[in-house]
């Protein structure tokens, strides 16, 4: 018999299986995505105004989004990361966005950012938690929306 202090929803314990099985290639891409030359100096490139931003932020964003919905692919994403993925991936330089630069690469950097977020806490969460709790922090929680199950 589970615990009454664990979720014991069948898509809540199918994900959580998962990411305990994946977690040792979720913890390693969080460590690339974390070194120098991605979160650094993607973020770097934005304030520098170079094009490095578009192919150094939107490949990592994707490849931590694929990780993820690896974990779980019949699941939708949460609406608003869609449409914050929509606006921040496929976007290819042109010369004509230094003239609307914040504009233009902001999306990229916050998609960047998002996904970055819910791998650091699927990795976290991934690693602390010996079962998914019924009381949940709300990192916990936020990983949980990714996949609409909150």
């Amino acid at each position: 018999m589970i615990s009454p202090d664990i979720d014991d929803a069948p898509e809540v314990l199918a994900l959580f299986a998962a990411l305990k099985r994946e977690l040792p290639r979720l913890e390693e891409l969080l460590a690339e995505v974390d070194g120098r030359r991605c979160y650094e100096d993607g973020l770097y490139r934005f304030y520098h105004q170079s094009f490095k931003v578009y192919d150094r932020l939107q490949p990592y964003t994707l490849e931590m989004i694929e990780a993820l919905r690896g974990l779980a692919p019949e699941r939708p994403l949460h609406p608003y990361l869609a449409e914050i993925l929509q606006e921040g991936t496929g976007v290819e330089f042109v010369s004509e966005h230094n003239g609307r630069w914040t504009e233009v690469t902001r999306p990229i950097v916050e998609a960047f950012l998002h996904a970055r977020y819910f791998l650091e806490m699927a990795v976290k969460y991934g690693r602390e938690l010996e079962a998914p709790p019924r009381v949940m922090p709300t990192g916990w929680a936020a990983v949980l929306y990714f996949y609409g199950l909150r």
